[in-house]
């Protein structure tokens, strides 16, 4: 008899994205140091792009590994797991596809910010709109998904407590 999945609440998935969002300021700092060191860069907007694309794929990299693993150490906090939408692991390239389909999260706010050279603040703001919407289009799910794991086939669901 195959398991019944459990999708996570949208609060708990929140909050790990939140959570992640913390790790990853980490991440993107060792990152950016090593870029800075190797580069030799002294000015924040030189090489700019360069540094952009290179947190880029250390980003990508970070969340294919973890993601192939089945979670991440956010995810693992929260007791979520990724799988694809048979219930098995994900492969690398699933994975892949799912990084790039999570910018949604971000490039529509990012890019009418752009398109309008709106300043920080007001960015911030329709940043923060936008993660809200898309977090709360999940509910337009059949099984409460957000809408870049459906797009990537993938699901996020609920792990088991282990008990000793």
């Amino acid at each position: 008899m195959k398991p019944v999945l459990q999708t996570p609440s949208l609060a708990r998935r929140m909050a790990c994205w939140l959570y992640e969002g913390v790790l990853m300021f980490g991440v993107v700092f060792i990152a950016g140091y090593l870029f800075s060191t190797l580069s030799q860069t002294r000015n924040p907007m030189d090489n700019r792009h360069a540094l952009q694309a290179f947190i880029f794929v250390v980003c990508a990299i970070y969340f294919v590994w973890f993601w192939t693993k089945g979670q991440t150490l956010a995810m693992k906090t929260w007791h979520i797991t990724v799988l694809d939408r048979y219930g098995r692991p994900l492969s690398q390239m699933r994975a892949l596809l799912r990084y790039v389909l999570s910018w949604l999260w971000f490039i529509p706010a990012l890019a009418t910010a752009a398109s309008f050279q709106l300043p920080g603040t007001e960015v911030a703001v329709i940043a923060l709109a936008w993660v809200a919407c898309w977090a709360i289009l999940s509910y337009f799910h059949p099984q409460r998904q957000f809408w870049h794991d459906a797009l990537a086939g993938t699901q996020l669901v609920s792990t088991p407590l282990q008990t000793p």
